[in-house]
């Protein structure tokens, strides 16, 4: 039996045992005048948990152990003599059997694969059905026992919620188990690389040349001062200049000068760039913004000018973040007190002098935390600097000119076919954790802000 049939019965045993329990929730009601701690759906909400919960449980412990059970099944198979040694050879015969077996390929390369296919059908076949059978059983089980615990005085909804708070804290678990995962597999591989590169060559090197890397300093090849100019270059400068005016004039115009009708309309049209795919904005940036980019240096008289700048990545990821701007902006606006506009309005002030001297002032701690946040985004987007920048680490102020990013260099070292304990490889994960630890500064930077803002005008 497939997993998603097993699936589909014990989700079926656990609503029999919901709606039985709450049929004798109900009759208890019905036969007495007193008053009960929990309601019907409570007393059918715990059977239904007892039912599904250890099932399930059973279920994603049995998907982990049965793989390896089968496999030893099929080794003791007489055609199993016939195997390499263990290590990948091994290995590669018996998955291209499990494949057979499952009808995921209908040829084989290895005659000794074809032959144990059938070993391995059978053993998948056995466990399956003993699989089935216990996470049946103990469905079943676990649900009648809690549909005996069902009385007038029992307690469900306690239980109930305690098991809602022990899954929610599960969730929480994982989510944060995941980050410490990912930052410790950061942390383990960056060691390997600076075991072997020292960490001032990388991160005070100026020479980035990943293609060639010496035997006897690999240090000298891999400096990584041009990839953090070029992520600075056009994330936190060229974007800015685009994404800080456009957004929060925009914020002050929805705020201030917009009728509510507009203002209603408005807000949710701009914040759809926000969620246009990346991808979208590479397209964007390699097909109309880079042309007219490097034919615009032209017109001026700059002849070497190509289609790959770092001014067309760094506009096109500016319009792209002027959602982020414009949305704190506008909440930031949006949450000075009334009676700082209208004091600086009665006390003669125009419209405009009163959003230069008195709204933006205010709420410039939020304003200043929205473009953080839009620079931690900025230095972290890729596909639009794949597609419309060079992938070549300088170190120059023209916006003409080539230029890469963090972001770019960790997608060329981890695509390439070098081996993966090698310093090229490596390379990547020391990039990937000075881009964490500078966007996690960044947010840190940006959330103190915001919350100084909201302690001040709460």
């Amino acid at each position: 039996m497939s997993t998603l049939a097993l699936l589909f019965l014990i989700a079926g045993l656990g609503l029999i045992g919901w709606l039985t329990a709450r049929v004798r929730a109900v009759g208890f009601r019905r036969d007495s005048s007193a008053r009960f701690s929990s309601l019907p759906s409570h007393h059918g909400t715990y059977v239904a948990l007892w039912t599904l919960l250890p099932a399930l449980l059973f279920v994603a412990v049995w998907s982990s152990v049965s793989p390896a059970l089968v496999t030893d099944t099929v080794l003791t198979a007489p055609a199993a003599a016939q195997l390499p040694p263990p290590g990948f050879e091994r290995a590669a015969v018996l998955s291209e059997a499990r494949n057979i077996a499952n009808g995921r390929t209908f040829g084989s390369f290895n005659p000794i694969a074809q032959q144990l296919a059938p070993a391995y059908a059978a053993a998948q076949s056995r466990y399956d059905w003993i699989g089935t059978a216990a996470a049946l059983l103990l469905a079943f089980a676990t649900g009648a026992w809690a549909y005996l615990r069902i009385k007038p005085d029992f307690r469900a909804r306690t239980r109930v919620e305690r098991v809602v708070m022990l899954v929610l804290l599960a969730a929480s678990l994982i989510a944060i188990l995941t980050t410490v995962g990912i930052v410790a597999s950061l942390l383990f591989e960056s060691w390997r690389f600076f075991k072997i590169v020292p960490i001032g060559d990388f991160l005070f090197g100026t020479h980035w040349s990943p293609q060639v890397i010496p035997a006897n300093d690999p240090g000298s090849a891999l400096g990584a001062v041009p990839l953090f100019w070029g992520t600075f270059f056009i994330g936190a400068v060229i974007a800015m200049i685009v994404a800080i005016p456009f957004g929060l004039m925009s914020a002050i115009y929805l705020t201030q000068y917009a009728a509510p009708r507009v203002r209603r309309w408005m807000k949710p049209i701009l914040e759809i760039l926000a969620g246009v795919p990346t991808v979208v904005y590479g397209y964007f940036a390699a097909l109309t913004v880079a042309p007219a980019v490097r034919d615009l240096a032209v017109s001026i008289g700059v002849t070497w000018a190509s289609s790959e700048s770092a001014l067309a990545a760094g506009l096109v990821m500016g319009v792209m973040i002027i959602p982020f701007v414009s949305s704190m902006a506008d909440d930031s606006i949006a949450a000075v007190p009334a009676s700082m506009r209208d004091g600086s309005l009665a006390m003669g002030a125009t419209p405009s002098e009163t959003i230069r001297k008195v709204m933006l002032p205010a709420a410039l701690p939020g304003v200043v935390g929205g473009v953080l946040l839009a620079i931690s985004r900025a230095i972290g987007e890729t596909m639009i600097v794949v597609m419309a920048a060079s992938g070549v680490a300088t170190l120059s102020l023209n916006p003409f000119g080539s230029a890469t990013t963090v972001t770019k260099q960790i997608v060329d070292l981890l695509t390439g076919e070098a081996e993966f304990d090698s310093p090229k490889t490596l390379a990547a994960f020391a990039l990937g954790l000075t881009l964490f630890v500078v966007t996690l500064l960044l947010n840190i930077i940006a959330l103190t802000v915001v919350k100084r803002y909201r302690e001040a005008y709460e």
